[in-house]
């Protein structure tokens, strides 16, 4: 299972003054004007099981197509590939619709309207923010910034702790006391 989504209109931006460092009663801070140097858009399909991610910097947001043929040339071919995405219209583009008709591998799922937090790869675009792409100037220094980002990512990707069956087990449990048995 993957869960993949594009963070779009990712903005290469330099502040107009140096950031103050964080100090003794103060968080670090920077001003609120800065100059665009443009912006990118990035594709990523989380691996659930193994937390690996696939990701790509396309020139163009209409390259969705282009990033589910990287997908399947990026899976092993025996395997059926089950997608949750959110409604983005580019996920059902009748282009897009042809393409999935010729690979019954592909298996789409939507996520419901105003419910991205039910998509793991949304947890992964905050990660990617918070450490990496928070201040970089030029399209192609974040460019560089993602794709080093996802490298280190896939050499230690996430480690789920929690089995279904002790999921399973809190989810009863916290049933019984909502409920009063």
């Amino acid at each position: 299972m993957l869960c993949a989504d594009e963070k779009g209109q990712i903005q290469a931006l330099n502040r107009t003054q140096p950031t103050l460092p964080m100090g003794l009663g103060y968080v670090e801070s920077y001003t609120h004007d800065y100059i665009r140097h443009g912006t990118t858009t990035l594709f990523v399909a989380l691996d659930v099981a193994t937390g690996k991610v696939i990701g790509k910097c396309p020139k163009r947001h209409q390259e969705f197509l282009s990033f589910l043929q990287i997908i399947d040339k990026e899976t092993p071919t025996e395997l059926d590939l089950y997608l949750v995405l959110d409604n983005y219209a580019t996920h059902k583009h009748p282009k897009v619709v042809v393409w999935l008709a010729h690979r019954l591998r592909f298996h789409l799922h939507f996520t419901p309207t105003s419910a991205s937090w039910l998509n793991q790869v949304e947890r992964w675009f905050s990660l990617i923010s918070q450490r990496a792409i928070k201040r970089v100037d030029s399209v192609a220094q974040l460019v560089k910034a993602i794709e080093a980002f996802i490298a280190n990512h896939n050499a230690s990707p996430f480690v789920w702790a929690a089995t279904a069956e002790s999921i399973f087990s809190k989810l009863e449990h916290l049933s019984a006391r909502s409920c009063g048995t």
